[in-house]
């Protein structure tokens, strides 16, 4: 496959653009160091256009957020029929729309938090349920746009329904789950190890939290118990199965060992797209499998295909 012409899709129209840009410029330098013939393209509304006439052989999506993870486009590259990498356009579209993925994970046995899928105006001045809970956009990666109403507070946030909101109408309401992150990345069917993230402000995974330098802790191993580490495991592979993933996904987990003695495990989400910046989650993952960023990212590109 080296020598192969790989066209990295980056930057993109999402919120998400600075972190698609820090994925992408990533992951070509170490395709390059790979033996790749590699072209980056920020990603605008040519992008069809730009493709056709470039005609890589393969194209590796670094992109972020919508357009990127939500189906279009890898329905784009489906019509020119170009190889990309991770997941197809329904599995994209599917785990991008976090309201519709619980959905599907609850019916494969996943456990899910109970939660409501809401328009943002219908939440007023009452709140939706008994605090405390989680608001989030329907259709966003990277914590934006999540409001955790406490317990006590007299009223939903007044952001919600502001004209400030740039997240989209539909928005999902969960029963917020105290204790810790873990996440677990799932590539070629396979379980990757087990992160457990610790904030370092204390507060929960948002932006910074991911992507500023030392925004947090990634503790991998996770310091738990066998059997719950390999739950978290079986749990993401029936994620990625369940919603129809392709090459690498990672799925996001709390876990409350306070109240049980086993504690309660509850899924939030998976990542079709996960970021590939020199903080991210699934590179560290690969890594403590043995397999360097290079590996990984030549894995991802022989991965690729059509019709995913």
């Amino acid at each position: 496959m080296s020598g192969k012409h790989v066209a990295v899709l980056m930057g993109g129209l999402s919120a998400e653009r600075p972190v698609s840009l820090s994925s992408g410029n990533a992951c070509a330098t170490a395709l390059e160091g790979e033996g790749f013939r590699v072209t980056r393209v920020d990603v605008g509304r040519d992008v069809a256009a730009v493709l056709a006439e470039l005609r890589p052989d393969v194209a590796f999506n670094a992109l972020h957020g919508p357009y990127g993870e939500d189906g279009s486009i890898q329905g784009v590259l489906e019509y020119l029929r170009i190889p990309y990498t991770h997941s197809g356009v329904l599995a994209s579209a599917l785990a991008m729309d976090k309201a519709r993925a619980k959905t599907v994970a609850a019916a494969a046995g996943i456990p899910v938090a109970a939660g409501l899928d809401l328009n943002r105006f219908d939440i007023g001045n009452k709140h939706p349920m008994e605090p405390p809970y989680v608001v989030k956009p329907v259709c966003e990666g990277s914590s934006f746009g999540v409001v955790i109403v406490k317990e006590g507070q007299s009223h939903p946030p007044q952001v919600i329904g502001s004209s400030d909101w740039r997240y989209g109408d539909r928005v999902m309401v969960e029963r917020y789950i105290a204790g810790r992150e873990l996440t677990c990345g799932v590539m070629d069917g396979v379980a990757l190890g087990v992160t457990e993230i610790v904030p370092v402000s204390g507060a929960f995974y948002d932006y910074d939290s991911k992507y500023a330098d030392g925004g947090s802790k990634h503790v991998i191993p996770a310091q738990i118990s066998l059997n719950i580490y390999q739950k978290v495991q079986t749990l993401a592979v029936k994620a990625h199965q369940a919603m129809g993933c392709r090459g690498v996904s990672r799925s996001d987990f709390r876990f409350d060992d306070t109240k049980t003695e086993d504690g309660e495990l509850i899924w939030l989400e998976i990542n079709t797209q996960p970021g590939m910046t020199p903080t991210s989650l699934v590179p560290e993952m690969a890594a403590h499998g043995g397999r360097s960023f290079g590996e990984l990212v030549r894995w991802m590109v022989e991965d690729a295909s059509c019709s995913r």
